[in-house]
């Protein structure tokens, strides 16, 4: 039978699909290892709120019903412990899907959508699906460079993203350079600042955007249960906006974009203090231990404010990458982020973290010349 290609549209073309960290259980079966250490994808190495796990146990119970389309109950709850309006809440199937909605809401043929270069490439990709054209802005020192952003901007830029701090760099924008950057972009651009990581930063400078949501109508702040909270798997986030935003987000959202346990499971999660203040505690600590054996190896690394750390080397990162797979290690090779001499390591449990250590220093060692950092 002869195959007719059936065309795509146009702007389709030219995008890759988006490539995961490799799962666990792929390189088991493709280098038949028992134990792996995977820290490619910034998950919880600790888990999950045992109070999720049962709320998730009980919910069990209501599979065979859809959901309730705007999990009014988990946005109320939500909108009491941020001190807002539950009418600025909007639940999607994870930050990802929000993203999604806000792009195929707000994006027209050839509008521009300023975003760092480097930064999650989610932002990007859904900007080209929608017809429009990604501006990309290079960091300084791995930092998003705001006043060149500003720059950017022109009589087509319909929307900003700011992610903060910065998948995969780590780094955060400086609280008073942010502040002047949402005060100044114009009211008709959207502007978006991705807080994923929001739970892990403990920094002064970083500046805390919800009590500027009612000041500026054209502010989007997203948030996820996937890291902290350790719910990657049953893909939940949230936007805070404003709710006339959000009227318009709903006409394109599908009718139950997130699932009972999903909802269940985030509800009973926010009620789990002990459990994201020890989170935060372990992640400090394995940051600490990580940077410290990386200096003593010679690399550098950008400062972050997450639950990873993006390495520098004076090698390809996909050189080390496949090096440290064959160990059963698994992390993010730089070439794939947009940094093609680094790898970006996931803050991992404390012996996650010491394998990880072994076996770059076995690596280093095998490699010729004794600075890596360059």
């Amino acid at each position: 039978m002869t195959f007719t290609k059936i065309p795509v549209r146009q702007n389709i073309e030219s995008i890759s699909p988006y490539v995961s960290g490799k799962p666990i259980e792929e390189v088991q079966r493709e280098l038949g290892l028992e134990t792996i250490v995977k820290l490619a994808s910034n998950e919880n190495p600790f888990g999950y709120s045992p109070l999720a796990k049962e709320a998730m146990l009980n919910e069990m119970e209501q599979t065979s019903f859809y959901p309730e389309g705007m999990a009014p109950a988990l946005a109320e709850k939500l909108a009491r412990n941020l001190n807002i309006n539950k009418d600025h809440i909007i639940l999607g199937n994870g930050s990802d899907e929000v993203i999604r909605l806000l792009t195929r809401t707000y994006i027209q043929q050839n509008d521009e959508v300023i975003m760092a270069d480097v930064t999650f490439p989610r932002y990007e990709t859904n900007v080209l699906i929608d017809g429009g054209t990604p501006v990309k802005i290079p960091l300084t020192n791995g930092v998003h460079d705001l006043q060149g952003m500003y720059e950017a901007i022109t009589e087509k830029t319909r929307m900003i993203f700011v992610c903060n701090p910065n998948n995969p760099t780590g780094t955060i924008v400086q609280k008073e350079k942010l502040r002047s950057f949402i005060e100044k972009v114009p009211k008709h651009i959207l502007l978006i600042v991705d807080e994923a990581y929001y739970e892990y930063v403990d920094d002064a400078e970083y500046l805390e955007t919800l009590p500027l949501l009612n000041m500026h109508s054209n502010l989007v702040i997203l948030r996820t249960f996937s890291k902290i909270y350790g719910l990657a798997a049953l893909r939940i986030g949230y936007g805070l906006m404003d709710a006339s935003i959000i009227q318009e987000l709903v006409k394109v959202k599908e009718p139950f974009n997130t699932n009972r346990l999903a909802q269940a499971a985030a509800f009973a999660s926010l009620d789990d203090h002990p459990f994201v203040e020890n989170c935060v505690r372990k992640n400090e600590e394995g940051r600490r231990y990580l940077e410290n054996e990386l200096s003593k190896m010679g690399l550098t690394f950008f400062p972050s404010h997450a639950n990873f750390l993006m390495v520098k080397l004076n090698q390809p990162g996909k050189d080390i990458f496949e090096k440290l797979l064959i160990q059963g290690v698994i992390i993010r090779s730089g070439h794939l982020l947009g940094y093609e001499n680094t790898i970006r390591v996931t803050i991992g449990t404390p012996l996650e973290n010491e394998r990880f250590i072994a076996s770059l220093q076995h690596i280093i060692k095998k490699t010729p010349g004794d600075d890596q950092s360059k």
